[in-house]
C-alpha cells in the first residue's frame, strides 16, 4: 500500500487516497468487458448488483442490518451511544467516539482458513470504517459517549468495504442515531478505457485497476476514498464520478428500504 495522503474535499469532508496514482502501462483485464459491453455477470458496465436489505434483525442491540450487495453479504450491529467502556483518556467532551470492528466469517470465501480478530486486514478495515462513519454520523449530540459498529461479511464476493458501509449505515439508522446524510460506498474499476461500477470478485481480481468511496449523496462529500492499485492520473477524475453516480444510486436503494422499514414498523405498532 502507498502512502496516505489527506487532503480536504467537498465540503471539507476527510479524503483519504491509499495509494499511488503513477502512470502505468496498457490496463489489465480488458478479457472482463466483451465488445457488446457485457461484464462476465451479464450487468452493463454501470450496472450496480442488486442490493436486498432487512433492518432490526437483532432485537439485543441497539440498531442492526442485514444486507446482500450480489453474492456479498454483510451482518452490521450498532450499539450506543453509551458510557465510554475502558482507558477514560478515550473520553471526547466535545463529541462521541466511535468505534468500528470489521469481521469475515470463516466460511464466508472457498478458502476454509481461521482468520484470527485483529489481523491486519481486519485491522485496517476496521479503521476506514471509523474514519466514514466519524464524517457521516452527528457525534456532537452525543459528548462523553461512545458508539459502536460491528459488521461481518457472512460472504464474500467483491466490495467488501463498500457492502460494510452500506450495511451499517442502515444499523446506524435503525439505532436512531442522527447522521448528516446517508453514507453510501461502492467499489469502481476501469477496463478498456471504461468504468465498471460495483465490481464483483472475479473483478477486482482480474488485475482492474480499482477504488472504493463512500459519499454523503445530497452533498456531494467524500468521506472516503480508497485505492490500492495504480492507476493513470487521466482517468482518476473519470473513475471517481462513475464511483459517485454509483453511491447516489446505493442512496435510493437505501432509502426505499428505510421507507419499507419504517412503514412495516407503523403497521406493527398500530400508528
Amino acid at each position: 500500500m502507498g502512502n496516505v495522503v489527506e487532503r480536504q474535499t467537498r465540503g471539507s469532508v476527510r479524503c483519504c487516497l491509499f495509494g499511488s496514482f503513477e502512470v502505468c502501462g496498457n490496463m489489465a483485464g480488458l478479457e472482463l468487458l466483451s465488445d457488446q459491453g457485457y461484464r462476465l455477470d451479464g450487468r452493463k458496465a454501470t450496472e450496480l448488483r442488486k442490493v436486498q436489505a432487512r433492518m432490526g434483525v437483532f432485537a439485543q442491540a441497539d440498531g442492526s442490518a442485514y444486507l446482500e450487495q450480489g453474492n456479498t453479504k454483510a451482518l452490521a450491529v450498532v450499539y450506543g451511544p453509551h458510557e465510554i467502556r475502558g482507558a477514560r483518556s478515550r473520553i471526547r467532551h466535545d463529541r462521541a467516539v466511535i468505534n468500528c470492528q470489521y469481521s469475515m466469517a470463516t466460511f464466508s470465501t472457498a478458502e476454509r482458513k481461521r482468520r484470527p480478530h485483529g489481523d491486519r486486514k481486519s485491522t485496517e478495515m476496521s479503521l476506514h470504517l471509523k474514519q466514514t462513519f466519524e464524517a457521516a454520523v452527528m457525534t456532537q449530540l452525543y459528548p462523553r459517549s461512545q458508539i459502536d459498529i460491528y459488521v461481518k461479511i457472512l460472504q464474500s464476493d467483491g466490495g467488501n468495504y463498500s457492502v460494510c458501509v452500506n450495511a451499517a449505515t442502515l444499523a446506524v439508522i435503525d439505532a436512531g442515531i442522527p447522521m448528516r446524510d446517508y453514507v453510501c460506498a461502492c467499489t469502481v474499476g476501469f477496463v478498456d478505457e471504461t468504468p465498471l461500477a460495483d465490481l464483483c470478485y472475479a473483478e477486482e481480481s482480474g488485475g482492474v485497476s480499482s477504488l472504493a468511496l463512500a459519499l454523503l449523496p445530497r452533498g456531494g462529500q467524500i468521506a472516503l476514498l480508497q485505492m490500492d492499485a495504480r492507476l493513470h492520473q487521466d482517468h482518476l477524475e473519470t473513475l471517481i464520478e462513475a464511483a459517485m453516480t454509483a453511491c447516489k444510486g446505493v442512496s435510493k436503494v437505501l432509502d426505499e428500504v428505510v421507507r419499507q422499514h419504517l412503514q412495516e414498523v407503523s403497521v406493527l405498532s398500530g400508528e
